[in-house]
């Protein structure tokens, strides 16, 4: 009999599990496929809240990766000029209208898969831009907010055009984040 209690109770708990991590989930359609990214509300809770909050409000929808550089990482998510079918030459320089996110810091290390929020001089100055890393850098490591970790789709990010011109970015028409959504 108790045997059969503890089989029950890890299945119960291991079900408990999968349904809190599901929570935390973000899918970015692309092009060529999902990518499934775990969200880390545990270590960014502001970022992470920002994050889902534009997802599902459809900001990130058709916003272009602007910056793509071959070894490093692939940035996205400039909702004021980075929108597909408009001009995105300043993409990369804007924004979310809300206010930006003190930095959450802490000691994960930016390994590939890596999503981190991008931000400008200052740490306080992160707002809706991220990106994910292609190899790992950690030279970025508690300077930038690490807000989750592909799950599946790597080989899919893999695929994201890079950038030509100056500091990564990408000429002629970039890839994009055709949708966003995120659990809550």
């Amino acid at each position: 009999m108790s045997k059969l209690f503890i089989k029950i109770l890890i299945i119960f708990l291991f079900t408990i599990n999968q349904s809190l991590t599901e929570e935390n989930i973000m899918i970015l359609k692309l092009k060529d496929g999902d990518v499934k990214i775990e969200l880390y509300p545990d270590i960014a809770p502001n970022h992470v809240e920002r994050i889902k909050e534009l997802a599902n409000s459809g900001k990130y929808d058709n916003v272009v990766f602007h910056r793509v550089i071959d070894g490093f990482m692939a940035q996205t998510g400039d909702v004021e000029y980075g929108k597909a079918g408009s001009d995105t030459s300043l993409a990369g320089r804007g924004g979310s209208e809300l206010p930006n996110i003190p930095g959450e810091f802490s000691d994960i290390d930016f390994d590939r898969g890596v999503v981190g929020m991008a931000r400008a001089r200052s740490p306080d100055s992160a707002n809706s831009q991220f990106f994910i890393m292609f190899e790992a850098g950690y030279f970025l490591n508690g300077q930038y907010t690490v807000i989750g970790k592909v799950t599946s789709g790597m080989e899919i990010v893999d695929k994201i055009k890079r950038g030509e011109g100056p500091n990564g970015s990408v000429l002629g028409e970039p890839d994009k984040m055709v949708s966003v959504v995120a659990s809550d």
